[in-house]
């Protein structure tokens, strides 16, 4: 039996993992939960799944939730230190990283170095740190399994060849609510647009990042460290219907696809059980039904966000961290629906031609480029306001 410990039990991801657990329990315990300070779900998920230890970000949260478990051995954290105890807990075996954001970061490395096998869905943890957390990776032998639908469908193609025979990653992307959207269109488009994804079901955040493909560009300086790929091999394709979920291209010409329906379950199931398959874990496939696949170009004139992320990724060093994090202020003020569409690129874009690259040493440097980001791109949203 593997044992579990989930970083955002309460997000998307998070719930989607606990369901998987709830449906082999023969196969999985779930034995630490980390969450934000959603208790009320957080206390749900402990009545069902009685695990050795949580965390909530509040500490006066974390003491209503003592109170409510006065029967139950149960450990309660808080804040940072809360995370660190969830993601290393002892009797754990594999950590599923799923908070959003660059917050995913420390008790994801401290998961490596408690020699946790890793089940990552936080994309910000590469795009802030990878060369770091890969090298960490590495020197304690811990196995970094992706749970975003792209990379599962990357390393799943990886398996048809070896590294050395690789030509391409083709990443696929549903190209959002606005892929058919005139550029002038796109500048007046509402959060409630922004918010409706035409395929997937996923927290905010993210559904504003798979808007303006940000997504898909955090994606690519995710695969480049992941699968050690240099970036002019990584690609995108916009491919609407969301079924081919990546390829690889081999040197000989064959394209290799992984297929399935938009359902996250599939991939997380495969993280958690690898190298096993779990049996009817998402819906199948009917090809015939659906048709027509369909594949085409992005338009980085349309969507700048990822012809920044590939900018970044070739900056190095510190680029990537403040690419993420002036991406998280300026979604941010979006979802508040204090800026406009339009004016999450401009944010991004201007934090980045104002930051001077450093090489990353440490996880602190990466953290302090991200602290930087934030707070230029808090000035440059104030000066948008005035």
């Amino acid at each position: 039996m593997k044992k579990i410990a989930v970083l955002g039990s309460t997000g998307s991801i998070g719930q989607s993992t606990l369901s998987v657990a709830e449906k082999f329990p023969d196969r999985f315990k779930v034995v630490s939960l980390a969450a934000g300070n959603n208790v009320d779900l957080l206390e749900k998920q402990v009545r069902q799944f009685k695990p050795e230890i949580v965390s909530v970000m509040n500490p006066a949260a974390a003491e209503r939730l003592k109170k409510r478990f006065p029967d139950l051995k149960l450990r309660v954290h808080s804040g940072v230190e809360g995370l660190i105890q969830v993601a290393a807990a002892e009797s754990a075996d594999i950590v599923v990283s799923a908070i959003v954001g660059t917050a995913g970061l420390v008790p994801t490395m401290a998961a490596v170095r408690a020699r946790k096998m890793i089940a990552l869905a936080n994309k910000e943890v590469l795009v802030t740190a990878g060369e770091l957390v890969v090298a960490e990776c590495r020197a304690r032998a811990v196995q970094l399994l992706p749970v975003d639908s792209e990379h599962s469908a990357i390393f799943q193609c990886l398996q048809a060849g070896e590294d050395r025979d690789i030509r391409n990653l083709i990443l696929t992307a549903s190209g959002g609510p606005f892929r058919n959207h005139s550029k002038k269109d796109m500048a007046g488009v509402t959060l409630a647009q922004a918010l409706k994804h035409p395929n997937w079901s996923m927290g905010r955040k993210i559904t504003i990042d798979s808007a303006t493909l940000m997504n898909k560009g955090l994606e690519v300086i995710e695969a480049r460290w992941l699968f050690s790929i240099p970036p002019e091999r990584i690609k995108v394709l916009v491919h609407p219907q969301s079924i081919v979920h990546s390829m690889v291209e081999y040197v000989d010409g064959a394209v290799v696809a992984q297929l399935g329906m938009p359902d996250m379950k599939g991939p997380i199931a495969y993280a958690l059980s690898y190298p096993d398959r779990l049996s009817d874990v998402s819906p199948r496939l009917d090809l015939a039904s659906i048709g027509t696949l369909t594949f085409e170009e992005p338009d980085l004139d349309r969507f700048p966000c990822l012809a920044y992320a590939f900018d970044a990724l070739k900056a190095g060093g510190s680029m990537p961290a403040v690419l993420s994090a002036a991406n998280e202020v300026a979604v941010k003020y979006f979802l508040e629906e204090r800026i406009g569409y339009g004016d999450i690129a401009r944010v991004i874009r201007d934090t980045m031609d104002r930051h001077a690259v450093m090489p990353l040493k440490t996880v602190e440097d990466a953290l302090k480029a991200d602290l930087w980001a934030r707070q230029e791109a808090e000035r440059i949203v104030a000066n948008l306001s005035l």
